[in-house]
């Protein structure tokens, strides 16, 4: 091979090799530029708590009093003579069971007491018989005792029947429900052609006058709900109505279902306040135990434990820190644990979110004050 062509084949390897460098190293500047990209967040800032927060609770309009009414004997309901809705008075009529069979106890304890009632008569006539014959001294005094045990026997026998009557026609009186006191028909349980037992709900009947709201507080809150505390009733149909209402009962037990508390607060009568309304029950609470509020897209889950990111504002990098949840509102998740004021929260992105990352806060987006202001419970 001649000289020149040695010295073209130099000079393409050593081109070459320049460019491999070359690729190379902007691999490693790509790299390298990859580990620096900082990412942006939108976090939010838990702000000092309030000496006092407000509680919203949601719950529906009922009255103090309602009936669960039913029949007292077993049957098959033959007539209804109601709606929902409906107003009825005391002693009205609002369903009936089939009498027959009722009936024909009457009137076989009716013949009963006949029978009874004759015996009655004849043994009466034994006694006295046997009266006089023992005046006479014509019998001994123990068949007059006989007689006389006879006739008081017979006089036991027409009591009871006369009782089963009675007791048979007050069965017959049974077939018909009837309301014990003015309200309105709420609900209703059974139809024509039900049958029932006794004791069975079969219309419910809301009785006039005081109404009352029913709201389900939990555990955390109950505390601040204490009998005769005074509340402020709104209610969605009219947001001018307000009133001012007073705690009346507080349950003694947590609802095993849903572990809440019952709590009655009741109102003053307001014809403008209707059965079924919905009603918000605001009652000022003290905050003796200090609750973070964040919006529930700042909620994480590690190794099964409920986290938020938190932000080192000095090396701007996020933190994975565990929390402990005191409850879900509708404004987000209130946290018992883990946080306190001052803290920068990610509130946003959190799925993005690895543990020393860089990121660059986009601002501040508002503060959260830390002892959550509204608690509200749809139920």
């Amino acid at each position: 091979m001649s000289s020149p062509s040695r010295t073209r084949l130099r000079m393409s390897s050593v081109t070459l090799l320049a460019a491999a460098l070359l690729t190379l190293a902007g691999c490693s500047e790509e790299k390298a530029e990859t580990k620096e990209v900082v990412r942006p967040v939108k976090v939010i800032e838990i702000a000092q708590a309030n000496d006092t927060r407000m509680l919203n609770y949601s719950g529906s309009v009922r009255a103090r009093v309602e009936m669960n009414l039913g029949f007292r004997i077993n049957g098959k309901i033959s007539e209804r003579l109601i709606d929902i809705g409906e107003r009825v008075k005391a002693g009205v009529l609002l369903a009936r069971i089939d009498p027959a069979d009722y009936e024909l106890s009457v009137r076989s304890a009716k013949a009963s007491l006949d029978a009874a009632e004759r015996q009655v008569e004849t043994t009466e006539l034994a006694r006295i018989r046997a009266e006089q014959l023992f005046a006479k001294n014509v019998s001994p005094k123990s068949e007059l005792e006989l007689a006389v045990l006879s006739y008081n026997q017979a006089v036991a026998t027409r009591d009871s029947a006369r009782s089963v009557l009675d007791q048979a026609k007050n069965q017959v009186s049974y077939t018909d429900l009837k309301s014990d006191r003015n309200g309105i028909v709420t609900v209703i349980n059974a139809d024509v052609g039900q049958v029932v037992s006794s004791g069975t709900p079969v219309v419910t009947v809301a009785v006039d006058g005081e109404k009352e709201v029913l709201i389900a507080i939990p555990e955390l809150d109950i505390t601040q709900f204490q009998p005769g505390k005074p509340v402020k009733a709104s209610f969605w149909s009219d947001a001018a109505l307000t009133l001012q209402g007073r705690v009346r009962e507080v349950a003694g037990s947590a609802d095993p279902q849903s572990r809440t508390f019952a709590v009655r607060v009741s109102l003053p009568n307001d014809p403008r306040v209707l059965l079924g309304m919905t009603a918000n029950i605001e009652a000022a609470a003290d905050s003796t135990r200090q609750l973070v509020s964040v919006p529930l897209s700042a909620l994480g889950k590690k190794d099964d434990q409920p986290i938020v990111w938190t932000v080192d504002r000095t090396a701007e990098t996020v933190h994975a820190r565990v929390v402990k949840i005191a409850d879900f509102t509708g404004e987000g998740v209130r946290i018992a644990e883990g946080l306190k004021p001052g803290d920068v929260v990610v509130s946003a992105g959190t799925q993005f979110m690895t543990e020393g990352l860089k990121v660059k806060l986009e601002g501040i987006a508002g503060q959260q004050s830390a002892a959550a202001d509204k608690a509200t419970l749809t139920r």
